[in-house]
């Protein structure tokens, strides 16, 4: 007997202190929660700030930010502690107040993702550009360069080929008195210099045209250097002046050759290039879901723990305050479990008490503390419901309330034992 009254204590030993460890872990949770909460609350607020601050007045942005983050933190407490069927009013102006509060720190916050989530995408896009810029403009140059050779190898071709029909006296051009006549004549003279000077002129064009393909190759290996570069800024100036030399050089051959070339398109500069992504509308035209996700992940950790750690109760209770609760409480009588699983209670007088004309005062007031320490949650006009801090509370009046009823039923057994 006394071997299994020993290990009856000894389990409740260990059950008591694993509940008091779970208590104090969970108690720590909780107050963890507040500074996580601030911590995303500020974090949001950076965000929301650098995004606001483009549009209008660093200051005015710093104020406005302080609001919305406000707006989010306290709303998303209050909506925690009100059923909508209590207040209709008030829980939709709260939660209309929190989506417009979500709304403009999203919508601002995305813009400082946008330009982390996009900073390679937007090099890229820029350098895709410059490389369409000047690929455009050379294929337009190659392309009246491979007209204008052509052209001259069939002038060249054509002009050899009178020269022969000078020669043997068998152009259509030739006086009577010298067709038929092989030799070099001065009719033969006169298409060979044609020649001569249109060979030269060849000569001289496919010269200037292999000097251009010089430069485009010298520019092309320039762009493929700004791929794996550790010195942007030379990489980049070398590529404006081998683009700068291509466009002296296209211009020669414009004047050489009598003919307008196509012009060359602008490339941005070294600091439009390499410049931050500034947050304007026409983000959302290129939107980026891993942005926006990430913008609206912060807020929704920041509303998530502000709403659950509205379960938590503002301050304790003190014992004077604890026993009046209790002794208040026990008057209730219609208690239910509810869809919630948590132990509600309607605060109406029953019928008996209204014909009675009881007084309800003493704990209803007890409702009211309960309610503004957090203790209690309104369900609607005459039902309140018990948050989790409430049962442990309960719990153990009601256990020193049993102790009580025991120690005073072992004195009467006693006495009437001594009697």
């Amino acid at each position: 007997m006394y071997k299994a009254e020993k290990i009856k204590r000894k389990n409740a030993g260990v059950g008591y202190l694993i509940n008091s460890l779970q208590t104090l872990f969970v108690g720590m949770l909780k107050v963890w929660t507040i500074p996580i909460v601030l911590m995303l609350s500020i974090a949001s607020g950076f965000t929301t700030y650098y995004g606001l601050k483009h549009f209008i007045t660093p200051w005015i942005a710093l104020v406005i930010t302080v609001a919305i983050q406000s707006i989010i933190v306290i709303c998303s407490l209050e909506i925690a502690g009100i059923h909508w069927k209590a207040n209709r009013l008030r829980y939709f102006s709260v939660v209309l107040s929190l989506l417009i509060a979500l709304l403009a720190s999203i919508s601002f916050s995305y813009f400082k993702f946008y330009e982390i989530s996009q900073h390679d995408t937007v090099y890229i896009n820029r350098l895709n550009q410059v490389r369409e810029d000047i690929k455009l403009y050379l294929g337009d140059v190659l392309k009246i360069k491979g007209d204008v050779l052509k052209q001259q190898h069939v002038e060249l071709k054509q002009a050899a080929k009178e020269v022969s029909q000078a020669y043997f006296g068998t152009h259509p051009s030739a006086v009577e008195k010298f067709k038929n006549q092989v030799g070099k004549g001065p009719f033969w003279k006169h298409y060979n210099e044609i020649y001569q000077e249109k060979k030269q002129f060849l000569e001289l064009l496919e010269q200037e045209f292999l000097e251009l393909d010089k430069k485009v190759q010298g520019l092309q290996s320039g762009l493929g250097d700004l791929d794996v570069t550790n010195d942007l800024e030379k990489s980049y100036y070398k590529v404006l002046n081998d683009y700068s030399e291509v466009q002296i050089q296209i211009g020669r051959l414009s004047n050489f050759i009598g003919l307008g070339l196509p012009e060359a398109p602008l490339l941005m500069t070294y600091k439009q290039f390499i410049e931050e992504v500034k947050p304007d509308v026409s983000m959302w035209n290129g939107f980026s879901l891993f942005a926006f996700i990430c913008a609206a992940m912060v807020d929704f950790f920041t509303v998530l723990l502000s709403y659950r750690l509205e379960f938590t109760a503002p301050g304790p209770l003190t014992a004077e305050e604890e026993d009046l609760v209790f002794e208040c409480l026990r008057q209730f009588t219609e208690f239910t479990i509810n869809e919630n699983d948590e132990l509600q209670m309607v605060i109406e007088k029953t019928e008996i008490e209204k014909a009675r004309r009881y007084s309800d005062w003493s704990r209803m007031f007890a409702v009211g503390l309960l309610l503004n320490r957090g203790f209690l949650r309104k369900i609607d006009h005459r039902t309140v419901e018990f948050s989790p801090n409430l049962y442990p509370l309960i719990a153990e009046k009601m256990g020193d309330k049993i102790k009580q009823l025991r120690a005073a039923g072992a004195r009467t057994k006693w006495v009437e034992a001594n009697e």
